[in-house]
């Protein structure tokens, strides 16, 4: 079971999920619009070992939610903050879809905090060429993870809409656990996500500009590749076979989301790759 956790980091409070199952430290980070609670499949199959952190990175779930400060810079900077808190030296880190082009930067910077590096079908790793941005706002609107962001009538409605997207497709216990921890009632009676505006365009334009992986890292790293993933070309895989030198690919069943449509499968490949280490 999961305790719900705070720190003061400064400039901002960051709340995390804590599983304190045992000691070997592992660090979990969601993707756009998510929170830790996503994780919680994966931090409950895994053994008693593990000393388990998920946190809501700033801009969603519980975590303070400023205007500005969506670099990438300054959520290594804050996940450096939690890791001292913690009084951890380093851990191996899982990151999915945009924490996923974090992680090589952070491990390049910093690559002394890694014991090991899991990618969770990885969004967008390369730098995105400018006129890029005027697609924007379609994204905004087609992306299923950003369809989820309401406004909502009532709660009910909220899940009926939620269980048409293709992260909750099944609308299994854990997913619907995770949508519900996911929004929030408004003053005016309405519902929303409690991920916002200014963390998504401010991630989007991080995302955009900067590459992900510039140099060679021997951290070893599992890439979880799901079936029905973002990451189904050999131009799209070519980055991490030519930068990561000690890379292990694992196809999953699923899709962007399979640590919630395929939990088991998923939990086994990344139970699996630590075990090895």
């Amino acid at each position: 079971m999961s305790t719900r956790q705070t720190v003061s980091l400064g400039d901002i409070n960051l709340s995390y999920l804590e599983w304190k199952k045992g000691t070997e430290p592992l660090l979990l980070l969601h993707g756009l619009a998510d929170h830790g609670g996503v994780w919680s499949s994966l931090a409950d199959a895994l053994p008693s070992h593990y000393h388990i952190i998920a946190p809501d990175l700033r801009g969603h779930g519980d975590s303070e939610k400023p205007k500005t400060g969506y670099q990438f810079a300054q959520i290594i900077q804050d996940l450096q903050g939690l890791m001292t808190h913690l009084g951890w030296d380093n851990a191996h880190i899982l990151g999915h879809s945009w924490t996923g082009k974090l992680l090589p930067m952070w491990a390049t910077q910093s690559p002394q905090s890694f014991r090991s590096m899991i990618l969770v079908d990885p969004f967008f790793i390369g730098r995105i060429p400018r006129w890029f941005r005027v697609t924007f706002p379609l994204l905004y609107r087609v992306l299923p993870f950003l369809q989820a962001m309401g406004p909502f009538e009532s709660e009910d409605v909220a899940c009926a809409i939620a269980q048409q997207l293709k992260q909750y497709r099944g609308w299994s216990p854990l997913q619907a656990q995770v949508f519900r921890d996911s929004i929030e009632q408004q003053s005016d009676g309405t519902w929303r996500s409690k991920f916002t505006p200014e963390a998504r365009d401010g991630v989007f334009e991080e995302v955009m500009h900067i590459a992900g992986l510039t140099q060679p890292l021997s951290i070893p790293t599992l890439f979880i590749k799901p079936e029905g993933g973002l990451n189904r070309s050999a131009w799209q895989m070519q980055p991490y076979y030519t930068y990561l030198t000690h890379l292990t690919v694992q196809e999953v069943p699923g899709n962007h989301w399979a640590f919630l449509v395929e939990p088991d499968a998923f939990n086994q490949e990344v139970a699996a790759f630590l075990a090895k280490l």
